[in-house]
């Protein structure tokens, strides 16, 4: 018996191994992902509704149509540039599960060094209780700290408000809502009390660097842009800080790698009595400015 061509297409769709959607597809973004091979994989666990090992222990099994046509859709986004986290509508960091859309940064995990240092610093001043998350965006930073050390109370805050609407969704998912306060908020300027531990990821990418960046099309630019030289919002949050932080405290700020000299710099000027570093990332990277006093 023939089949016409439809049929041979529809036929064809429900022979595709996971082994062989998963090399297709790896081949179609990889030149708008560093990372294809891991997003095709998350991208059929999830439209699966498996984990990633299922997926191994049965690279032979075939998908079906209903999930090759979702697939399909959603790869095309991936083609273009389209960031996975934002197709799912999810996305995990600190091994904790986020919301996230469009409105909000996507966690990466090289932020996770601020909540790792804030976690070691909190665990020797036992004393601290109150704490500020500056450009909160999803609220990871403020609600993986609290969740791991519960003692401090925070305040979240964000100039978007279509953000502070995605952490507080977040927030509430992760039961943290009489833990962790919310505010609109251009960095410090709608707050006046005092801080133990002050986190920040300000937006730090020079503009002549972000407009030629993927991430400009996708992510939100008043997340990212951070002026000319990069410096615009770092230096407004240290001046506004000065004042804020306590003593003993800390204050953690995420930079661009290329800015370690002239953050340095600045926070010397506007700090002179602190203890300031910079903290690699993982990948030996200038990544959080450190200020403890």
């Amino acid at each position: 018996m023939k089949l016409a061509g439809w049929q041979l297409l529809a036929w064809a769709k429900t022979m595709i191994s996971i082994r062989a959607w998963l090399s297709h597809a790896r081949q179609k973004i990889s030149k708008t992902s560093a990372t294809a091979a891991l997003d095709v994989e998350v991208l059929l666990a999830n439209v699966l509704n498996k984990d990633k090992s299922w997926l191994f222990a049965h690279s032979e099994t075939e998908i079906d149509d209903e999930a090759m046509q979702k697939l399909d859709e959603q790869l095309i986004f991936l083609e273009a540039g389209y960031p996975l986290p934002y197709l799912l509508g999810s996305w995990e960091f600190y091994g904790l599960p986020f919301q996230v859309s469009e409105a909000v940064l996507i966690p990466r995990p090289e932020t996770e060094l601020i909540v790792e240092e804030s976690l070691r610093w909190l665990k020797s001043h036992q004393t601290a209780t109150y704490a500020l998350d500056v450009g909160t965006g999803t609220g990871c930073i403020a609600i993986s700290i609290a969740i791991n050390h519960p003692p401090v109370h925070w305040l979240a805050v964000d100039l978007s408000q279509p953000a502070l609407h995605i952490a507080r969704k977040n927030i509430e998912q992760h039961g943290l809502s009489d833990r962790i306060d919310l505010i609109q908020s251009n960095l410090l300027t709608a707050t006046h009390r005092q801080f133990d531990l002050i986190c920040a990821n300000p937006p730090y990418i020079p503009t002549p660097t972000f407009v030629n960046l993927l991430v400009s099309q996708w992510e939100p630019r008043l997340a990212l842009d951070g002026g000319w030289d990069g410096m615009t919002m770092i230096h407004k949050l240290l001046e506004q800080s000065v004042e804020r932080l306590n003593t003993p405290g800390l204050l953690l700020c995420e930079i661009e790698e290329t800015l370690k000299e002239p953050v340095l710099a600045d926070a010397g000027l506007i700090f002179p009595n602190a203890n300031i570093s910079i903290l690699n990332d993982l990948a030996s990277k200038p990544r959080v400015l450190r200020i403890e006093q």
